[in-house]
């Protein structure tokens, strides 16, 4: 029987080797001294400065370039200018026309080595009330560094995504209204697209929108404007016919209202005299028929004139009323 060392011999060189236990080296934390740096400033102050409230972070979002001009200052005129048409940050309001307005106004203010972005960096602030001045108030300071970073900002906060779909929709959508002339229709279409300055339709789809919008009548008429198809033309010509029609056709409906006055009154003239001859003609009859002997058939008779006078008097006198009153509504 063979045990578990006999695989072994005795001479064998091969050693069995032994399990070593390593020591491990523990994990000693080392003081920071810089903590003991950090804090020995602020054992130096008293408790009363220490409960102050910080004046950190206050500082303005907006970073005013260094003016290089001498005795440079803003009057208190210019400001109230400014203030007169304030920004709320209402639904109704639209942050492109305030930049707009906003742009004209200071762009009649010249001072000398003083860029005029500076010049709106400064007042823009005075411009706004209520939610946007609120909002300006958040912003971190020193992050509005140039005129193009407050537009965008500003119109990011006060124009939504939301708003602009709402508008670009109401320009694909348009439509002429129920008598509502060319000029009418155009000057309207111009303000839906003045309302959303970004809506990036090209000069070809505002066209065709417009266009497709209008009455038969009214793109009969364009596309003889244009001599025979608007189609024909490139579209800064189609623009021009569009806008020299619309001034061409509003002074016209003007000359055609004034000649249609001038006609119904001489109608209207002629419509008096014709029911003052048959008036006279009526009294006269009655006249005639009161001298001769009252008999039931002179009796008949007087009862068929005046039946007469009220059938035929009454109705043209209202409705010359009404036509007079149609008239001076339209002049």
């Amino acid at each position: 029987m063979r045990t578990r060392n006999s695989n072994f011999p005795n001479n064998s060189p091969v050693t069995i080797p032994r399990r070593r236990n390593r020591r491990r080296a523990p994990n000693v934390v080392e003081p920071e001294l810089r903590t003991i740096v950090e804090v020995a400033p602020m054992a130096e102050r008293t408790m009363e400065e220490l409960l102050r409230a910080p004046t950190e972070g206050y500082g303005e979002a907006i970073v005013i370039p260094e003016i290089n001009a001498d005795h440079f200052e803003i009057k208190t005129n210019l400001l109230q200018l400014v203030q007169a048409s304030p920004f709320h940050g209402f639904e109704r309001e639209n942050p492109h026309t305030h930049i707009n307005n906003f742009k004209r106004i200071t762009s009649t203010l010249k001072f000398r080595d003083v860029p005029n972005d500076v010049i709106k960096l400064m007042m823009f602030p005075y411009s706004l009330e209520g939610a946007a001045r609120v909002w300006y108030e958040k912003e971190p300071p020193n992050s509005i560094l140039t005129w193009e970073d407050l537009v965008t900002k500003f119109v990011n906060q006060f124009f939504t995504p939301s708003k602009t779909t709402h508008l670009k929709n109401e320009i694909s959508r348009f439509t002429q209204k129920f008598e509502e002339t060319f000029s009418e229709a155009w000057e309207r279409f111009k303000e839906m697209l003045r309302a959303c300055p970004h809506h990036g339709f090209t000069e070809l789809t505002q066209i065709d929108t417009f266009y497709n919008g209008l009455n038969d009548n009214d793109q009969d008429s364009l596309n003889a404007a244009a001599g025979g198809n608007l189609l024909s033309k490139t579209t800064r010509e189609a623009l021009n016919i569009i806008e020299n029609k619309s001034k061409v056709r509003y002074s016209r409906n003007k000359s055609n209202i004034s000649r249609m006055n001038t006609t119904s009154r001489e109608s209207f003239s002629k419509t008096d005299e014709r029911i003052d001859k048959f008036a006279d003609q009526i009294l006269t009859l009655v006249e005639i028929v009161s001298k001769k002997v009252v008999t039931p058939a002179n009796l008949v008779l007087l009862v068929v004139v005046l039946m007469l006078t009220i059938i035929v008097l009454i109705p043209i006198t209202i409705n010359l009323v009404f036509v007079r009153q149609w008239v001076l509504t339209i002049k």
